[in-house]
Formats: structure tokens, C-alpha cells, sequence
């Protein structure tokens, strides 16, 4: 069996994951991950009175076990950004997968449902303020996936160079990754009432989302360019900035994951909604019920 020395996979005193402070047995096999750690405190207030297990804390990363209608279910905020993404969804993996006791992989792998939860800026005209939106794929902005093996064989590359080609894409910055979210719990989460689309997960909110403040970008027009493109009848629909990390680590580790949003911001008409909390808590709500 693989054994994990300290250096490569450090456990705290107390038995928990290193980042997380999450020790095994309080990982449900129904992970909600959201970027707010205020956020984890929103999911927790629907879990069934008494069922709370652990509440937990360490730097951004802030995890509740508990029930909902009975179902067991962790939520744990990873904040802003596919490296510390990098960080929840191997920790979370080692949780369920590594003995903490001996530091060997465990001989039957356990599976996770991982649902992320956030907020997205839409790339079409055609999908409003408010739009609950589920990503079939991701596009990865970050290049983290480009440090482990077999990048190419769990990514879409006639997807990958299409896109670079069609908008001009900076030679300098890492190549885009094109990775699927697990299509039967997309199914089971989207049902037939939310909007399906594929994903940009930005390695910023600023410069890499096309933004300009007083620093110009690369490609001026870089948004235009991905809202007109097409690959097989399909479009980009919208930015977010985790969902490419969360997705391309699952395929790797054998857990199925998707991220569903809300969309906060209009980028063809430049309109953005800050009084967005109440459709999140109904997102929330929805995702609860479904996964």
C-alpha cells in the first residue's frame, strides 16, 4: 500500500486535515462547498435542529457538518480562487481516502457528491440577473491542473485549442483547460428548472475576468471574443473563478462534482445585482433538497 510521509501529507496534532482542521470522521459523502466562509453559517441554518457534528475553523476554510431532512452533509468554504480549491479538494480526498492513523491509501475508495456554490457573471444577453446556473463544463484560466499527470486525457482539447485560436488568447498565460462536471449529478441538481452552460473559471476578478481599472489587459476585447464563440453549438455562458480546479481534481479522484451559481453580474449590459443574498438562500435551499 502507498504510504504518505509527513512532508507530503501533514496532519495536525489533533488528527485533523492540515488546512481545513476537518479530522475524518466528521466528512459526509455530500459535500457542499461554497467560497464565503460567512456562507457555510447560511447552508448550517438548514440543518435539522440537533444534527451539527463539528463547526470548525482555520484561516478561510470553515466547514459544518450536520443533517438535512436527514441527509448527512459537510459544507465547507474553500474562499476565493482555484489554489486554495487545490488545497480543500486534496485534503477532502485524503479525508476520505488516506488512513491518518498508518498514512497508507485505503483499499476501497470512497466517493464523494461535491456541489459547489457561488456567484457568477453572465456572458450572454440572453441570461439574466438572478439566472440559477449549472456548469457542464469548466475552463480553466489557473493552470493548475497542468501540474498533475494526464492533464490532456481528462480534458477536451479540440475544445482547448479552438477557444485559444478564436479569441487570441495571451501566449504567455497558461493554457485554458476544458474539463466535464460529473453529467449525472448535474442531472440530479439542475433538474429541468435551471440554466446548463459552459464555465470560465478565472484565475482573478480583475485583468483575467477582462475587467479594466488603471492597469490595461493583454486582449482588449478578450470578452466580446469568448461571447461570440461556438464550439459544436455551444457557448460560453459565464465567469466564475473555482469550478475548473473543483471539477478536473474530482475526475482525477474518482468523485463526481459540478458548481452551480447565481448570477450576480451582467457583463454585455454591465449591470450587477449587490442585494443578492436572498436568491442565493434560495439556491442554497434548492441544492439542499437535491443533492
Amino acid at each position: 500500500m502507498r504510504h504518505f510521509p509527513a512532508s507530503q501529507l501533514i496532519i495536525n496534532e489533533d488528527g485533523s486535515a492540515f488546512h481545513i482542521h476537518l479530522k475524518p470522521e466528521f466528512l459526509a459523502d455530500k459535500v457542499i462547498l461554497v467560497g464565503d466562509q460567512n456562507r457555510v453559517n447560511l447552508v448550517a441554518s438548514f440543518f435539522d435542529e440537533g444534527s451539527i457534528e463539528c463547526d470548525v475553523q482555520s484561516r478561510e476554510f470553515h466547514t459544518i457538518t450536520g443533517k438535512y431532512k436527514g441527509k448527512r452533509i459537510s459544507c465547507i468554504s474553500t474562499g476565493i480562487g482555484t489554489d486554495n480549491c487545490d488545497i480543500v479538494m486534496n485534503e477532502i480526498d485524503a479525508l476520505a481516502n488516506i488512513d491518518f492513523a498508518t498514512r497508507t491509501e485505503k483499499p476501497v475508495k470512497r466517493s464523494l457528491d461535491i456541489v459547489r456554490i457561488g456567484t457568477t457573471g453572465s456572458m450572454q444577453e440572453d441570461i439574466p440577473l438572478g439566472t440559477f446556473l449549472a456548469s457542464e463544463r469548466s475552463i480553466g484560466f489557473d493552470g493548475v491542473l497542468a501540474f498533475y499527470e494526464k492533464r490532456d486525457e481528462i480534458s477536451d482539447l479540440e475544445f482547448e485549442k479552438a477557444f485559444v485560436d478564436f479569441v487570441g488568447y495571451p501566449q504567455k498565460a497558461a493554457v485554458p483547460y476544458v474539463v466535464a462536471s460529473n453529467p449525472d449529478l448535474v442531472n440530479q441538481i439542475a433538474g429541468d428548472d435551471m440554466t446548463r452552460g459552459y464555465t470560465i473559471a478565472a484565475n482573478g476578478f480583475y485583468g483575467p475576468q477582462g475587467r479594466v481599472l488603471r492597469v490595461p489587459v493583454a486582449v482588449p476585447d478578450i470578452n466580446e471574443k469568448i461571447s461570440a464563440f461556438r464550439y459544436q453549438g455551444q457557448r460560453i455562458t459565464n465567469y466564475e473563478m473555482e469550478g475548473s480546479c473543483i471539477a478536473g481534481l474530482a475526475l482525477h479522484m474518482g468523485h463526481r462534482a459540478m458548481t452551480v451559481c447565481c448570477v450576480i453580474a451582467q457583463r454585455k449590459s454591465e449591470a450587477a445585482n449587490t442585494d443578492y443574498k436572498p436568491r442565493i438562500k434560495e439556491l442554497v435551499q434548492t441544492v439542499l433538497d437535491r443533492i
